[in-house]
């Protein structure tokens, strides 16, 4: 039987957890908040630290709210963590997520971390107005309704859904909060299923109206389709991908520029906050015509050619063959960018042997990190500053570690949420060579 205790919360875990101490131990509860008194049942212990369910809130935060989706909970979908939270609240306590990592994992006693950057849906006209040059109304914050990418398992019984949180069960999901509207008209529409389909990913260009359908099935056969609905449509099979209806690509609009995004590449899941982050690498390297500006894991470009008006020269590099075809064709207009396809941590190595002069630097690296390898062959060219952008406050901190033995220094970690209603954050750090 689990053992039942009650406690004060006092902090924020990395995960989203709140936690508490107890008897020596940290113990983490999902779904409350710091600052709370709880009731809860321990559900895995360890020497030093302890898991519980929550069971009881007794004294609740002035923070809390009623979650808004109905799939919300510890027995529903496990995409959200934070929807029983206050929204101001949410986006400060991903702000002391981050300055806690890089002070306890980076080893940077004062890591200088700015307020969290709020995205703000666009301005609606003023209630009752008529006239076409009326002032807008204020910005409400962009907290649900962002996501212009979904991917979604299939229920027994053959519904479109998401994983329970730490487990394989699907829940069938009929509509989602987080949906841009252009993603939530395609979910709503959708009625699919046949022998083998295991899931379906849609995609939408927020600022350009395309939308583009995966599905995923280990059946090399296409299947007959017919579809009412203005986007393409592509099959995912271990032989590959291959359209069904229109290309097997959508493009997206981030300050002015226009991106091909394949239906295998990487792309930003919020179009404000690509726009922000590609504002923010663009403010803290301060490119000059002269600089040569090398960007590591540059995916489709959304970097590299966001800095390609300022800089001398762009050199990006990334390992994912169909980001390369859609990062030619986003550069082709662009003759002083140039694209090294392979790993980062071979191709480095590679341009200093030919002697590559390295002004500044982006990196964008996956969940895991860049690493040591890449961050060591990265410091060798020396750069005078370098932009991290990361999607994991752990990971930056644990490289954190080894730029700042590559003799680099962090000048502000900038964190932005682009993930409302869960853990997840976004943060550009600026680095700067000592």
């Amino acid at each position: 039987m689990d053992r039942i205790i009650e406690l004060t919360l006092d902090g924020i875990a990395h995960g989203g957890e709140a936690l508490g101490r107890h008897d020596g131990k940290v113990i983490f509860v999902p779904y409350a908040i710091p600052g709370e008194r709880v009731r809860i049942a321990l559900i895995e212990e360890r020497e030093r630290w302890a898991r519980a369910r929550l069971t009881q809130v007794i004294a609740a935060s002035p923070d809390r709210v009623e979650p808004p989706c109905p799939y919300y909970g510890p027995d529903g979908c496990g995409g959200c963590h934070w929807q029983h939270i206050a929204y101001e609240r949410q986006a400060a306590l991903k702000g002391e997520i981050v300055a806690d990592q890089l002070r306890r994992l980076g080893r940077i006693a004062q890591p200088a971390v700015a307020d969290v950057l709020v995205l703000a849906e666009p301005a609606l006209p003023a209630a009752g107005s008529t006239a076409e040059h009326e002032p807008a109304g204020a910005e409400s914050v962009l907290a649900f309704g962002y996501r212009n990418h979904a991917q979604f398992a299939l229920s027994p019984e053959g519904a479109l859904g998401f994983r329970r949180g730490a487990s394989h069960q699907v829940i069938a999901v009929e509509h989602c909060l987080l949906l841009h509207e252009r993603l939530a008209e395609l979910h709503a529409a959708l009625d699919v299923a046949w022998p083998g389909l295991s899931g379906v990913s849609l995609r939408a260009g927020v600022n350009t109206g395309d939308a583009l359908i995966l599905f995923e099935s280990a059946d090399r056969a296409a299947p007959e389709l017919e579809i009412n609905l203005p986007c393409a449509c592509a099959l995912r099979t271990p032989a590959g991908v291959q359209p069904l209806i229109g290309e097997p690509w959508l493009a997206e609009e981030i300050a002015g520029r226009r991106y091909r995004v394949s239906a295998e590449s990487f792309f930003q899941v919020n179009t404000p906050g690509a726009e922000a982050l590609a504002a923010i690498v663009l403010g803290y390297l301060d490119p000059q015509p002269a600089d040569v500006l090398l960007d590591a894991y540059c995916g489709v470009g959304l970097f590299a050619l966001a800095l390609a008006d300022a800089a001398g020269e762009v050199i990006g590099i990334e390992s994912s063959s169909s980001a390369c075809e859609d990062f030619a064709h986003n550069a082709d207009d662009c003759p002083a960018v140039s694209l090294h396809e392979g790993a980062v941590e071979e191709v480095l190595p590679a341009l200093r042997g030919q002697g590559q002069r390295v002004d500044l630097a982006v990196m964008d690296p996956p969940r895991a990190g860049a690493g040591p390898q890449v961050i060591k062959e990265l410091a060798a060219l020396t750069p005078r500053r370098i932009a991290y952008v990361s999607c994991d406050p752990a990971t930056l901190a644990r490289d954190a570690v080894h730029l700042t033995a590559a003799g680099y220094r962090l000048h502000e970690a900038q964190p932005v949420d682009i993930f409302p209603q869960t853990c997840h954050v976004e943060t550009v750090a600026l680095w700067e060579r000592r």
